[in-house]
């Protein structure tokens, strides 16, 4: 499937600010399941962003914006080619090991009952990664019916002012995601959070899933929120062991950002 994505992203930096910097991730892989086309990142600043691959493999942009003023817009658009591979994303070259996916931190804390009935499971992992993900959507409730599109903070949670050190809120999928993450770590599973682009008609775009380690088909995808799998109308953007890992936009000073992803078949 062929999809294209008008992202954009407001910030409205403190008053009186002399100097920001901007740490975007919104750059999409081309990989096993995806094959980007052609994609853009345009804003004040961006032809002169040091541009690198972070400890995760992902592909980020360092912004420098001397004495911002007014609200600070970040246009991404593009093109990709995405592929059902039934969630197998399998082992990208570059990426960090696995082991790395089994560190606990404060946003995937699972409580014990989620995972206690699959410690002394004798079923596979794929399996269990299956079961995880329903037991999930038994605790946290099914999505709701689709609403009017959302303007979307930086981490994918609905608009608001970033606190220092905390988010008021998170968004539906990324608590889903988190959850699972935390209940897969538990059971000795490495398991990342993936966010990105989703391809659904009256919603932004905007995303959150888990990817959870085999050590025979590699990376595979679990979307808990959804209880499905990626499948082709996915766009996979960044990852990391939690949301403040891999958010699409990092401010310092924390400022206040706003951002809408219009995702559709091309």
């Amino acid at each position: 499937m062929r999809i294209a994505i008008d992202h954009r992203l407001s910030v409205t930096v403190p008053q009186g600010t002399v100097q920001a910097v901007f740490h975007l991730l919104l750059t999409p892989p081309s990989g096993p399941t995806q094959t980007v086309e052609s994609w853009s990142v345009e804003g004040t600043g961006i032809g002169n962003a040091g541009r690198f691959t972070d400890g995760f493999g992902n592909a980020a942009h360092l912004v420098n914006q001397l004495r911002p003023e007014g609200e600070i817009t970040i246009h991404v658009r593009g093109e990709v080619t995405t592929r059902d591979t039934h969630g197998v994303l399998g082992r990208p070259a570059g990426e960090p090991v696995p082991a790395l996916y089994r560190r606990l931190t404060e946003l995937t804390k699972a409580p014990e009952a989620l995972y206690e009935p699959f410690r002394d499971s004798r079923d596979n992992r794929l399996s269990i990664c299956h079961a995880l993900m329903a037991r999930v959507g038994d605790v946290l409730g099914l999505p709701e019916e689709p609403e009017a599109p959302k303007q979307m903070q930086a981490d994918g949670g609905q608009a608001q002012v970033q606190e220092a050190g905390e988010v008021a809120e998170r968004p539906a999928a990324a608590d889903y995601a988190h959850l699972f993450i935390g209940a897969a770590r538990a059971l000795d599973i490495p398991a990342r959070y993936v966010v990105g682009y989703r391809l659904v008609d009256g919603e932004d775009g905007l995303h959150a899933w888990a990817e959870a380690f085999d050590e025979g088909l590699g990376w595979i995808g679990f979307d808990p929120h959804m209880q499905i799998c990626p499948t082709d109308r996915y766009v996979r953007l960044a990852i990391g062991l939690d949301a403040e890992a891999a958010p699409t936009l990092r401010t310092v000073p924390v400022a206040e950002v706003v951002q809408v992803a219009k995702v559709a078949a091309a």
